[in-house]
């Protein structure tokens, strides 16, 4: 059974976003002058061009033919034993290109080429973004340029040479920490100076609006099928939880987008502690931010007292981003959320316990969804939806430095 009804289009009050691109008070765009026109263009014209009958159907088609979706909601039988409550897992690692990226950078694409785009860039992390956005343009033709920061470069060099293969440029943001948001800066400086021709396909819910809602609704098929595939399997839609690991939090904001309205629903976010959250070595947000501005948008920000962004650390490449996305800034102010920090040793303790019990290897930032166990109790009867983001081929040789594993 699969849906060909997707991205819902609620737009305004609760916890979704209002006409001015904010979530409560968190959100906006906060640009160059340069970039004005790019960005206004693509705010007029985003939903209108999402709801077009041609680009639901082209959409959707490709999420089926070529994504692989809808991806399975899978009962974790030795897992659910273990912690003593029943967990479900939403697959998204068997995705093509091993992660829930493809599902934005898929509504993305499209949407450049009707915007009559020629060029894309992007921003990668943990690389999955970059491999899904250079898969993409391989796909439709179009030249790629993805910036990706040094240290990740070389702690994700498997997903580094996929990109090359799908015949991306791949630039190395050396500059800061030289991780995710110096990458994201690089991308920025380069539409700047590429305003007409360039498409710049951000990867995860951050960024000026309308990014964040545009990102979460292509990601929105995750809860999607999840309500249908739990109604099939326990005769009810909704969970009584939904868990996700957030960095900007795209994956999450998927995860959460058709719950956020139920009230019964408990929404959890799993961020990265890092060697602890106290330790100088963390990019735990909510435990350590402040509300700032980052990469156009208004959000919470780890910052210093004087207002200079401080160095993030994960050693999850994905997770190691000083700030979160406005939706979720607005989920955990409200306390719609609740969140929880994990450290590097919690999230690949939980990857290994994963792969041992269910023969599945977690990308390091899944692991750290499912070091909930480490922090929360459930009970027997209560019904848990894991967001498993993204497979472990690309972090193998980190867990094999870690448990030595060679």
């Amino acid at each position: 059974m699969t849906k060909e009804k997707s991205l819902s289009i609620k737009n305004s009050g609760g916890f979704h976003v209002d006409e001015k691109g904010y979530y409560g008070e968190f959100g906006g765009a906060f640009i160059p002058e340069m970039l004005y026109p790019n960005l206004e263009e693509l705010r007029q014209k985003y939903l209108e061009i999402m709801y077009e009958e041609s680009f639901q159907k082209e959409f959707h088609q490709l999420l089926r033919d070529y994504v692989g979706r809808p991806s399975p909601l899978y009962f974790a039988k030795r897992l659910s034993e273990k912690h003593g409550t029943k967990i479900y897992l939403k697959r998204e690692d068997l995705n093509h290109t091993g992660a829930h990226k493809v599902n934005n950078t898929i509504g993305q694409i499209l949407m450049a080429k009707r915007l009559g785009k020629t060029r894309i860039i992007a921003e990668t992390g943990a690389g999955q973004h970059g491999v899904a956005t250079a898969t993409v343009c391989a796909l439709m033709g179009i030249q790629c340029v993805v910036y990706m920061g040094e240290i990740d470069i070389a702690r994700q060099a498997p997903n580094v040479a996929r990109m090359k293969m799908l015949g991306a440029e791949v630039i190395p943001a050396t500059s800061g920490s030289k991780t995710l948001k110096d990458a994201t800066n690089e991308a920025i400086r380069d539409w700047i100076n590429n305003p007409v021709d360039t498409h710049y396909i951000i990867g995860s819910a951050i960024g000026p609006h309308p990014y964040p809602d545009m990102v979460t609704r292509f990601q929105s098929v995750i809860s999607e099928e999840i309500k249908w595939q739990l109604k099939e399997k326990e005769g009810r839609e909704n969970p009584d939880y939904v868990v996700a690991c957030i960095g900007g939090g795209s994956n999450a904001a998927g995860t959460y987008y058709h719950f956020l309205d139920e009230p019964k629903v408990g929404i959890i976010a799993v961020e990265a502690a890092g060697k602890g959250i106290d330790s100088g070595e963390s990019a735990a947000t909510s435990a350590l931010g402040k509300i700032g501005i980052i990469h156009g948008c208004k959000t919470m920000l780890m910052q210093t007292p004087d207002g200079q962004i401080t160095e993030p650390y994960s050693i999850s490449a994905g997770l190691d981003y000083p700030g979160v996305g406005p939706m979720h800034s607005h989920l955990y102010k409200s306390g719609r959320a609740e969140f929880y920090s994990a450290t590097d040793d919690e999230a690949m303790t939980a990857g290994l316990e994963l792969s041992q019990l269910e023969g599945i290897i977690p990308a390091i930032e899944s692991g750290h969804a499912f070091a909930i166990f480490q922090h929360k109790k459930f009970n027997p009867d209560d019904v848990l939806v894991i967001s498993l983001s993204g497979r472990g081929d690309k972090d193998l040789q980190t867990y094999i430095d870690y448990f030595k594993l060679a």
